[in-house]
C-alpha cells in the first residue's frame, strides 16, 4: 500500500487507487461528472493546493526558470503547509498510505517545478509509504 504522486489527466497506473486532486481549481471545461472518467481525479482536495499567492509565485518560477524564483515559491508553499489544517491532512494521507493505495496530483507537466515534488517530501516526512 502506498501513495503515488501523479500528473492529473494522465492515464491511471494499475493499482493507483483513489486519485486525489490537490489543486486550487477543477479542470476547465470538464463537466464534474467526467473528472474521474477522464483521469483527472476522483476527489478534489484543495487543502493541500498552493494558495493563489503561492500559485502566482510558481507560475513566475516556471516562466523564468530561475532557481531564486522557485525558492520563493517553495518557502511560501512550505509555510502554508505548516497550518494545522494542512498538517492534519498530510498526517491523514500518510496514515492511509499504510492500508490502501491512493494517489495525489496536480496538472503541472514538470513535477520538479510543481508543488507535487514538495508534497512528496512532506508526505515522506509524515511517514507516508510512497510508491
Amino acid at each position: 500500500m502506498s501513495i503515488r504522486i501523479v500528473r492529473l489527466g494522465s492515464p491511471r497506473a494499475p493499482g493507483e487507487g483513489l486519485r486525489i486532486g490537490t489543486v486550487r481549481r477543477p479542470p476547465r471545461g470538464v463537466p464534474k461528472s467526467e473528472y474521474a472518467r477522464q483521469d483527472w481525479y476522483d476527489c478534489w482536495y484543495p487543502t493541500l493546493a498552493p494558495s493563489t499567492e503561492a500559485m502566482d509565485l510558481a507560475h513566475h518560477a516556471q516562466a523564468s526558470g530561475r532557481a531564486a524564483d522557485w525558492a520563493a515559491f517553495r518557502r511560501q508553499y512550505l509555510r502554508e503547509m505548516k497550518a494545522p489544517q494542512a498538517r492534519h491532512a498530510l498526517a491523514l494521507l500518510a496514515a492511509l498510505s499504510h492500508g490502501t493505495d491512493l494517489s495525489v496530483g496536480c496538472y503541472c507537466e514538470d513535477e520538479a517545478r510543481c508543488h507535487r515534488s514538495l508534497l512528496r517530501e512532506l508526505l515522506a516526512a509524515h511517514g507516508a509509504t510512497l510508491a
